[in-house]
């Protein structure tokens, strides 16, 4: 199988470390890069500045429906991996804020958000060529995807990187606070109607707790290497120039 056009998956819980790896390992094979949480974080988002409440999920479904969101390379030098847009108003950092970290789960879970987001990421992905990361890219986006990787930690794990990463931003933060959403989170994301977070029976798993992202990063490139049955020349080669290749976002 050839390395360009492929579509590599990595899902997990909420601040495991996903968009950080699927970010390195598309910059170093040249793939789009695609965080699809973004789309569920701009709904979020929007919902809460428009005044639109979140339990009111007729609402916010047709928010999600006519709501243009894009993801586009960065233009401003601020530490952003991507730029996203909600109706062309930049939000790329209002949609990290704690509120949106509170709601984020309950409006991903509403059946009609999640299709019409996920016509938008078949969209993305359809020409292969990406990393794409979410809760259910493995399962439901893209159940063919040539490599799955579920990345996981645990929530003490995961509660400790969030918290350094919102005060690292100027955040007021409280770990207990950060890992009882977390928690609460995942108890939402598991046990949800539609698309619920789980692992795909063919996805590769890693567990990062205690890990660097030096490690996490070769371990993953180690079990896409393994999958696909390419080795370090050929990732090298198409990193020169290999055909088929897109532009990171």
């Amino acid at each position: 199988m050839r390395l360009a056009g492929i579509t590599i998956a990595i899902d997990g819980p909420a601040a495991s470390g996903k968009s950080t790896l699927a970010a390195i390992i598309a910059a170093r094979l040249g793939y789009l890069y695609f965080d699809t949480g973004v789309m569920y974080r701009a709904v979020t988002w929007v919902a809460l500045d428009r005044g639109i409440p979140i339990e009111d999920e007729l609402a916010v479904t047709r928010l999600a429906e006519s709501l243009r969101i894009e993801v586009t390379l960065p233009t401003i030098d601020d530490g952003r991996q991507y730029t996203v847009l909600a109706d062309r108003q930049d939000v790329t950092w209002r949609i990290r804020e704690p509120e949106v970290n509170r709601f984020v789960s309950a409006v991903s879970a509403y059946k009609g958000v999640r299709a019409a987001l996920t016509r938008q990421q078949r969209r993305v992905g359809a020409g292969g060529a990406v990393v794409m990361v979410g809760r259910d890219i493995g399962t439901v986006v893209f159940p063919r995807a040539e490599v799955k990787i579920y990345l996981d930690a645990t929530v003490e794990e995961r509660a400790r990187r969030r918290h350094l990463e919102e005060r690292e931003r100027g955040l007021s933060s409280d770990y207990e606070s950060v890992l009882a959403d977390l928690s609460r989170r995942d108890r939402i994301d598991s046990s949800r109607k539609e698309a619920p977070l789980k692992a795909a029976e063919d996805a590769l798993l890693i567990d990062s707790t205690g890990m660097s992202i030096g490690q996490v990063v070769a371990q993953a490139e180690a079990l896409v290497r393994a999958a696909l049955g390419f080795d370090r020349r050929t990732a090298s080669a198409h990193e020169h120039g290999s055909t088929g290749s897109r532009p990171r976002g």
